[in-house]
């Protein structure tokens, strides 16, 4: 049987929490083989962003040539990308392996505040990356700051959403999650919008959840699904894996890649751990 192949270009989280790691932790429990093109090192925890190692572009380009001239790319999704050079090296390798399949997460900041982008490469992002985009998902801050617009109300996402989707992407996902009440995301494809919603968990252990998010659009779209399908499949994803958070470090611990495997309603069937408790 030959499995998924996921390909996640991402920035690694030292603390496990983010970043490639998450994605690693995502496609493998939703039943992908995830494969990585780091594009940047950090030293980071749940406190924050300690330091970023920029990967020079053409050790980029060779992880992600070793990776698709041999096992191959049914899906991809990028999160962290610092700079215009690592931008446009991915961009291309994009173009020249003929990925359609390609979730963009917008990462510009980390949960503590820290840029991960560089200004200089906000606009390559625009120019270069987005229009190859088949899903964008973006969160509030990150709309805002690609549609210039701000972002308060449901209405407020929708007009972002069109604003965004005219910088090229097929499919954008507007992550409401910053907003006050329940948490619903906007998808838009240009002609009808669709709100996928679950209840607000109490809980600060949310560090990941936009790579996790991404991750398991990618890996769900590569498994046949069409976007609404994947969307909704990320979203109870990525609800069980805050509600059953992990209880790590002294801030924003992560969420938990594996809770879902003991949800039945999220298709799981093991039986959950004994001493698993519910955040909130």
């Amino acid at each position: 049987m030959k499995p998924v192949r996921v390909l996640t270009i991402a920035g690694s989280d030292s603390g496990g929490g983010a970043g490639i790691q998450a994605d690693l932790k995502t496609i493998t429990v939703l039943g992908g083989f995830g494969m990585s093109v780091i594009t940047a090192l950090t030293a980071q925890n749940t406190l924050g962003v300690h330091g970023i190692h920029d990967v020079p572009p053409a050790f980029v380009a060779a992880q992600f040539d070793a990776v698709a001239t041999d096992i191959g790319i049914d899906a991809a999704k990028t999160g962290m990308l610092a700079t215009s050079e690592v931008l446009r090296v991915v961009a291309g390798k994009i173009r020249q392996y003929g990925i359609e399949k390609l979730v963009v997460d917008p990462v510009m900041a980390a949960k503590g505040g820290m840029s991960l982008i560089r200004e200089d490469a906000k606009k390559t992002m625009i120019t270069e990356l987005i229009p190859l985009a088949f899903v964008l998902t973006p969160n509030i801050p990150e709309a805002e700051v690609l549609s210039g617009i701000p972002i308060a109300t449901l209405a407020d996402m929708k007009e972002a959403a069109r604003i965004i989707r005219n910088l090229g992407a097929r499919h954008v996902v507007v992550k409401g999650g910053h907003l006050a009440g329940d948490p619903a995301d906007l998808l838009y494809d240009g002609r009808e919008f669709r709100i996928f919603s679950a209840p607000r968990i109490a809980t600060a252990d949310t560090h990941g959840t936009g790579c996790t998010f991404s991750a398991a659009i990618a890996t769900c779209l590569g498994c046949g699904m069409d976007v609404p399908g994947a969307v909704a499949e990320a979203k109870r994803y990525i609800t069980e894996a805050v509600r059953y958070a992990w209880r790590v470090g002294g801030g924003h611990g992560p969420t938990n890649h594996l809770a879902p495997l003991f949800n039945p309603v999220a298709g799981g069937t093991a039986a959950r751990p004994e001493g698993w408790k519910t955040a909130g």
